[in-house]
C-alpha cells in the first residue's frame, strides 16, 4: 500500500495537525513516524476521505493491510488512526473488536559466556568492541547504549541511569566492576565531553569534531560481521551483568 504523501490541500492540513500533536504528546520518535506512515497510507487507501469511516470500512482496510504486511503494522495502522480520531478530529473512536493479533510466546537466545567472549574477542574496531561488552554486561538495549553519556555514570554508587527507555522511563542499572573499567580505559581514549560512544565518523583521535553518538546502522552491520564470521546461530539479545563480569573485553584492540 502506497504510503507516500497524497497531494490533497485538506488531507494535507489534518496531516500536519496529525504531526503536531504526536509531537506534543510525548511520544519516542519511531513511534511519531509509524502513527504518520500509517495516516499516509490511510489516506491513500481512502483517497484523502478518512473523516468518517465506517467499521466495514476499516475492516476492509485492515484486513487487506494483513494480506501485505505483518501484524505489527496493523497495530501501528490501527493505533495511529485512533491517535488521529481523538486528537486531530476531536471525535469518538469506535474500537474494532475483530482485529486481534495471535498471542506468540518466543524464548530469546541468550549467548553462552563462551560466546560473549568469542564475540568480543573477534570485534576488531574498539567503539563496537566496548559498545557490545557494555551492553551485553549490562543487559541494555541497542538504542539505550547509544544514548548513553558521561553524565549517566554514577561511579560512587556503581550504577548507571538509563534515560528514555521502553515506556518513556527511566531505570537504575547497576555497573559491574569490569565494566567501570573498560569504560575509562575507552574514554580516556577518545575524551569525548558528553557521549561515551561518540560517532566514529572523524575517528577517535578527532572525535571531539562530532556531536553524534555512534551509527545505529554501523553497529549492526558490525554485529551481522562478527556474528557471521564466528557462525553464531541466535538472535543476540543482551545477558545478564553477573554473568558477564569476567569476561574479556578490555584491551587495546585495533581501531578504525
Amino acid at each position: 500500500m502506497n504510503t507516500t504523501m497524497p497531494q490533497d490541500p485538506h488531507f494535507n492540513k489534518q496531516y500536519q495537525k496529525h504531526l503536531k500533536c504526536l509531537k506534543l504528546g510525548g511520544l519516542q520518535p519511531k513511534t511519531i513516524d509509524a502513527y504518520a506512515r500509517a495516516i499516509r497510507r490511510i489516506g491513500n487507501y481512502f483517497d484523502c476521505r478518512i473523516d468518517n469511516l465506517s467499521s466495514d470500512q476499516l475492516l476492509d482496510y485492515f484486513t487487506e493491510l494483513l494480506d501485505t504486511h505483518s501484524w505489527c503494522a496493523v497495530k501501528l495502522d490501527l493505533y495511529g488512526l485512533k491517535f488521529f480520531y481523538s486528537e486531530v478530529l476531536r471525535k469518538p473512536w469506535e474500537n474494532i473488536p475483530l482485529i486481534k493479533p495471535p498471542k506468540t510466546s518466543r524464548i530469546p537466545d541468550i549467548l553462552s559466556v563462551e560466546q560473549a567472549g568469542q564475540l568480543f574477542a573477534a570485534t576488531r574496531i574498539l567503539s563496537y568492541k566496548v559498545f557490545f561488552f557494555t551492553c551485553y554486561s549490562m543487559g541494555l538495549r541497542l538504542g539505550e547504549g547509544i544514548r548513553l553519556t558521561v553524565g549517566d555514570i554514577d561511579a560512587g554508587n556503581m550504577r548507571v541511569h538509563i534515560r528514555d527507555a521502553k515506556g518513556n522511563k527511566d531505570r537504575l542499572v547497576p555497573l559491574p566492576d569490569k565494566t567501570m573499567q573498560v569504560l575509562r580505559e575507552f574514554w580516556s581514549v577518545h575524551k569525548h565531553p558528553r557521549f561515551l560512544f561518540p560517532s566514529r565518523k572523524r575517528g577517535l583521535k578527532n572525535v571531539h569534531l562530532v556531536d553524534l553518538p555512534l551509527d545505529r546502522g554501523g553497529i549492526q552491520t558490525a554485529m551481522h560481521s562478527v556474528v557471521q564470521h564466528l557462525g553464531i546461530k541466535k538472535n543476540l539479545m543482551p545477558l545478564p551483568a553477573p554473568q558477564l563480569c569476567h569476561s574479556h573485553a578490555g584491551g587495546r584492540s585495533r581501531s578504525a
